[in-house]
C-alpha cells in the first residue's frame, strides 16, 4: 500500500515539476523561506540535508547565506530533482538525490540540519520520518520543520488534494512525534498565515 501510495505521489510532482516555479509556489516559497532564514543557526562547515526539496530553491538561499555549507536535497520526483539540477548555482556544493524521506539513504550522524519545508503534509507515516531525521542527525544536530499547522486534533485535518491526501498536524501533534523520537521541540514560529515553523535539537 504505502509503495502505491509513494508511487502515485512521484507522478503527481513529475507532472507538477515542470511549471513548479512559475506557479504561485514561487513568491510563496520565497516569503516562507526568507523568514525561516532568520531562525536558522549552523556550524562552522555544516553539512545539511533537505527533505521534499523540490526545485531546489531553499538549499541554493541556504547555500548563499551560509559560504561553507555543504548541501543534500532529496525527493521523490525525479523531474523536481532535474529542476534542482537545472538550478543548482552552487554546484561544487549542492547534491540533489532521488529517494524517500521515511527510508533515508545515509548514515548515521551524517547531518548538522534537517530542512523539511511544506512537504511533511505529503507522507504517510510522519512518526518515521520523525525516526530517519533523529538517525541521519549529528549530536546537537537540529531539525527544522516547515508546514501548514491546525490549532488543534480534531481527527478530520485529512485533505484528498493530492495523489495518497494530505495530513495537517498541530504543534502539540509535532511535538509527539519529536519526544518518540527523542527530538527535543525547541520552540515554534508563524512564519506566514498558518504556516509554523518547528524547531528540534537531537
Amino acid at each position: 500500500m504505502s509503495r502505491d501510495i509513494f508511487s502515485n505521489k512521484e507522478k503527481f510532482f513529475d507532472l507538477w515539476a515542470p511549471n513548479y516555479d512559475f506557479l504561485f509556489t514561487t513568491v510563496f516559497y520565497q516569503a516562507v523561506h526568507k523568514r525561516l532564514l532568520e531562525y536558522v543557526e549552523l556550524p562552522e562547515q555544516p553539512n545539511v540535508i533537505d527533505l521534499g526539496c523540490g526545485t531546489g530553491r531553499l538549499l541554493n538561499r541556504l547555500a548563499t547565506q551560509f559560504p561553507t555549507l555543504r548541501g543534500t536535497g532529496l525527493d521523490l520526483s525525479a523531474k523536481m530533482l532535474h529542476q534542482a539540477q537545472q538550478g543548482n548555482r552552487h554546484k561544487e556544493r549542492l547534491v540533489y538525490k532521488q529517494g524517500n524521506a521515511e527510508s533515508l539513504p545515509f548514515a548515521e550522524s551524517q547531518f548538522d540540519a534537517v530542512f523539511n519545508t511544506l512537504s511533511f503534509l505529503h507522507y504517510p507515516n510522519p512518526q518515521q520520518v520523525f525516526q530517519e531525521v533523529n538517525r541521519v542527525l549529528c549530536p546537537s544536530g537540529k531539525f527544522y520543520l516547515v508546514d501548514f499547522t491546525v490549532r488543534e486534533w480534531k481527527g478530520a485535518n485529512f485533505l484528498p488534494l493530492s495523489s495518497g491526501g494530505i495530513q495537517f498536524y498541530s504543534t502539540q501533534q509535532r511535538e509527539q512525534f519529536g519526544l518518540v523520537a527523542h527530538l527535543k521541540c525547541l520552540d515554534h514560529y508563524y512564519l506566514l498565515g498558518s504556516v509554523v515553523l518547528s524547531i528540534f535539537s537531537k
